[in-house]
């Protein structure tokens, strides 16, 4: 759509509120009355809203689902102004170095990243509400890491709740610091003049990459070291309990059934002897799922090691 068109410039401008038609490239679902333009007071001028469901009301570019934009500078960016109390999304379909074609799904609704071989979900954790915001996506750093590099944007769907004053893509990268959010000036120094709020618009500029989005992520997980006081000694990450051998699960289970009576706090011999047997079979199975490496059995069952490699039910 855009492949033949220059984009040598510092930005290439795909949406603005003014105008006669600005969704002429545009396909809307919803209506009128879910999406419409109106004249703001706060940035002085038109803007778009999206009012209602996100699976109802939504705007999309191309037209064609079939044609392909061909965006190549780096970063997309939107003025958008989200309320409270109301999500929004954004659906954005690339094609890789591989010349396969990606999607990634920006949400309020995600409260961590994730991704397939076709597709990712990045959260909208760190969104201001009720305060307009240019957000600065960094395709080439998150197509980079989830996917195999960024070559072309092709697709754009904005999802209700929110109002959209400008779209545009932009080529360099504006000063991005080690924090999440910009000063407006850092964007001013790269865009036109016609692209500016109102000097008196409150306002703020959000750059979302791949570590950035991450650092959100963090901050949100409650289990997170970043969000709770240091209990390491009892706390375990996210990417542990993902990746932990069912074997040490199952060692846990088994620490508790060899613990004495809460009752009493003492148990007869015959009956520690069926608990030490029980123990000892399950020790062997739990062995056998771990490798030779395998240290991570449960200290509380050392105590009965020795007896249970004594047994006839030892291998």
């Amino acid at each position: 759509m855009f492949r033949n068109n220059y984009q040598g410039g510092a930005v290439f401008d795909l949406f603005s509120g003014q105008g006669k038609d600005p969704v002429a490239k545009w396909r809307l679902w919803g209506g009128p009355s879910a999406i419409h333009k109106e004249y703001n007071k706060e940035v002085k001028g038109f803007v778009y809203c999206l009012e209602g469901s996100s699976h109802t009301v939504k705007m999309q570019m191309p037209e064609n689902a079939k044609m392909s934009l061909g965006l190549i500078q780096r970063f997309l960016v939107l003025q958008v102004n989200v309320p409270e109390r109301h999500d929004f999304s954004i659906e954005l379909v690339i094609t890789d170095s591989e010349h396969l074609k990606r999607r990634l799904y920006f949400s309020t609704v995600h409260k961590e990243m994730s991704a397939t071989l076709l597709h990712a979900k990045i959260p909208f954790t760190e969104l201001n509400r009720n305060t307009w915001s240019t957000l600065c996506i960094d395709l080439v750093s998150i197509a980079g890491e989830l996917f195999k590099g960024f070559l072309t944007l092709d697709g754009i769907t904005l999802f209700a709740t929110c109002k959209v004053r400008r779209i545009f893509t932009m080529k360099t990268d504006p000063k991005i610091m080690s924090d999440v959010f910009l000063s407006g000036a850092c964007l001013r120094e790269i865009i036109p003049r016609s692209f500016w709020y109102p000097s008196d618009v409150n306002q703020i500029t959000q750059v979302l990459n791949y570590e950035n989005s991450q650092k959100a992520e963090v901050k949100s997980d409650p289990l997170s070291s970043a969000s709770i006081p240091d209990q390491s000694h009892i706390a375990t990450s996210t990417s542990y309990r993902r990746t932990k051998p069912r074997g040490v699960l199952q060692t846990a289970s088994v620490s508790r059934a060899s613990s004495a009576s809460p009752n009493t706090g003492r148990t007869s011999s015959a009956n520690l002897d069926r608990m030490e047997r029980s123990v000892c079979f399950i020790y062997i199975t739990v062995i056998n799922l771990i490798p030779e490496n395998g240290r991570l059995v449960n200290y509380n069952l050392k105590h009965i090691t020795k007896k249970c490699l004594n047994s006839p039910c030892a291998p």
